[in-house]
């Protein structure tokens, strides 16, 4: 991760400077003293307008040349440029401003959803004069998730996800917003660099190793003896809360086998117990504090890409991630300078010690002493393993909630599977069908990374989403958002009913007559190349702790805190934000805004909700 003692917006208007207004200003004087030595007098108060003007003259030309050439070139291919909003305000500033206002009081992608119902599934937001194309459209994603866009069909896709993945990147932009807290890691990087942290990681998410389980068991029944011992105090908990706990402290042992002990941290209380304003919230717990600084440089990266490539003029003053990665830094560089230590050319191994007891970073570093590489692959996997599982548990325990007959039959399957206190094995989930529904569904409405970024390397066109329309011209350099989030609830993709909680949905006759001739409209792993690595670990995690806790419980019931509960003003409106009782939102994942506030009845306390 880059760190620089220039603010990013003062970096930003520097290169600014150098490539626009010095090079035109520098232009317009030399001209203007060329005409002088030529007897043709130019006058200063002139000069000096033309001066001042040379960088909204330059940004003027630079639109015009751009929207010419996008238009010459569609027209040449014979096809037309991707549907544009159409903001009241000069570069759409308008459009851009309503986006970033209404991120914190409307549902999740409504915004994106309202342009689409009038332009359809793919369309152009082009704010600040630059593209942002953003789409739900299967035959897009299937190849804009990984590769180079063109216009296909079908037959070909399995070719060009395999040859021309490489045209089609995370890209420049994307990897500036996200380089002061992601670096090089596998989530940040392209080609060759790309290609070195994936063979780094691959070896580590083998069978053997995602198939041990007793790190889970360990911090799952110490999460679930937290949550009883306040559902004892009639009190509830926020489950985001408790399973981020779990699965940091999960992931850090089995990456690092250095646990975190975030769970040793006292459980927050509801806002409206005595014990919320007694609580010591241990402002300088090491585990906390990197868990909220992590949280909250992931926000500064999200509000970076909103925002686009002008991103770094609201950071004039100081780069907003640099304080947070300063606690990330703090909590995590003592744990890898450990491991470089012990694999030193003057620490030898212990001749016990085999491959299978070696932790993730003990497998970096036998890969390479770049302290940089190491630290930004363990950074890139940490969040993986934490954030993406915890979100998807957070919304599985809601819809549970929500639907208590799920919950009943789910419950069923697993004490007829594994029974009351066994802790399940690997085969055991294999064999568990319904859980599995539960989770796949609950990532179909709640996918922990409901957007994403690529950015297209060449000029290049797409399949029309309308029938009977001319394709879709892609401009190369252009940023590509596509919506799992909304794609995954399209009703002419998933039937009348996709907006509704139904794991057998993927048990049924629907599996056969959506999913399977389609499995591109479902992709809450990625898909090609950059598919997850680790989506075998998630499933064998999510799973794990779902059973070790309907083993422990029979009910779970919302207790919204005021912070968690929406608008009510989302009930007059349509979709599922009219029954939501929980505010989505997200940084690079889906999180609960509030927390997730729950009781729970256990096996062993019917009296725990009244």
């Amino acid at each position: 991760m880059s760190r620089s003692w220039v603010s990013p917006g003062v970096a930003y208007l520097t290169r600014g400077l150098l490539s626009v207004i010095f090079p035109t200003a520098s232009s317009i004087i030399i001209v203007g003293s060329l005409a002088c030595l030529q007897g043709f007098p130019v006058s200063p108060w002139l000069l000096s307008a033309m001066v001042l003007g040379a960088a909204p003259l330059g940004l003027a030309a630079y639109i015009f040349v751009d929207e010419l050439s996008q238009r010459r070139k569609a027209t040449r291919l014979g096809v037309r440029l991707v549907p544009r909003i159409q903001g009241r305000w000069p570069g759409n500033l308008d459009t851009l401003v309503n986006v970033v206002l209404m991120l914190e009081i409307e549902y999740l992608g409504q915004s994106v959803l309202d342009e689409m119902k009038k332009l359809g599934p793919t369309l152009n937001y082009r704010c600040l004069w630059e593209d942002y194309i953003v789409t739900t459209e299967p035959q897009h994603v299937k190849v804009s998730s990984d590769l180079y866009l063109m216009m296909i069909q079908p037959s070909s896709i399995q070719t060009i996800l395999v040859t021309d993945f490489p045209n089609y990147v995370k890209g420049a932009k994307f990897r500036e917003a996200a380089d002061s807290i992601l670096g090089t890691g596998v989530f940040n990087s392209d080609g060759e660099t790309w290609k070195l942290h994936r063979t780094m990681t691959r070896p580590f998410f083998t069978h053997d190793r995602i198939s041990h389980f007793e790190i889970f068991d360990r911090h799952a029944n110490r999460a679930i003896a937290l949550a009883k011992d306040r559902f004892r105090m009639d009190m509830a908990i926020d489950f985001q809360d408790l399973v981020s706990r779990f699965t940091l402290d999960s992931a850090s042992e089995f990456l690092f086998g250095h646990c975190i002990d975030s769970l040793s941290v006292e459980l927050p209380f509801p806002g409206n117990t005595l014990e919320s304003t007694n609580t010591k919230h241990h402002p300088g717990d090491n585990a906390a504090a990197f868990t909220n600084a992590f949280s909250q440089a992931q926000h500064a990266i999200s509000r970076r890409v909103i925002i686009g490539a002008a991103w770094p003029m609201t950071e004039i003053l100081a780069d907003s991630t640099a304080q947070h990665m300063k606690v990330v830094d703090k909590f995590l560089d003592p744990i890898l300078e450990a491991a470089l230590r012990r694999h030193s050319p003057a620490a030898k191994l212990d001749a016990d010690e085999t491959a299978e007891d070696q932790t993730f970073l003990d497998h970096l570093v036998k890969l390479t002493s770049d302290f940089k590489v190491i630290k930004d692959e363990t950074l890139n996997i940490l969040l993986a393993g934490r954030d993406t599982t915890a979100s998807t548990l957070t919304s599985a325990i809601y819809l549970l909630a929500m639907h208590p007959e799920i919950l009943s039959r789910l419950r069923e399957e697993i004490i007829s599977k594994v029974g009351p206190t066994r802790m399940p094995t690997y085969g055991d989930i294999k064999e568990m069908k319904y859980i599995q529904a539960v989770l796949n569904e609950t990532m179909r409405l709640f996918p922990a990374v409901p957007f994403n970024v690529r950015e297209a390397v060449h000029d290049t066109t797409w399949t029309s989403p309308e029938p009977g329309k001319k394709p879709l011209f892609v401009p190369g350099g252009v940023v590509v958002v596509y919506s799992v989030f909304l794609m995954h609830r399209r009703t002419d993709l998933w039937g009348p009913d996709a907006l509704e909680f139904d794991p057998d949905r993927w048990l049924d006759e629907r599996m056969q007559k959506y999913v399977l001739p389609n499995p591109y409209i479902f992709l809450p792993f990625n898909a090609g190349p950059r598919i997850c690595l680790g989506q075998n670990f998630a499933y064998n995690q999510m799973s794990f702790m779902l059973i070790r806790l309907l083993q422990n419980f029979s009910a779970i019931a919302l207790s919204p805190e005021p912070a968690m509960r929406p608008p009510a003003w989302w009930a007059e409106n349509d979709g599922r934000q009219a029954i939501e009782r929980f505010k989505p939102r997200h940084h690079l994942t889906l999180y609960a805004q509030g927390g997730m506030w729950v009781k729970m009845e256990a096996v062993d306390d019917a009296e725990v909700i009244q």
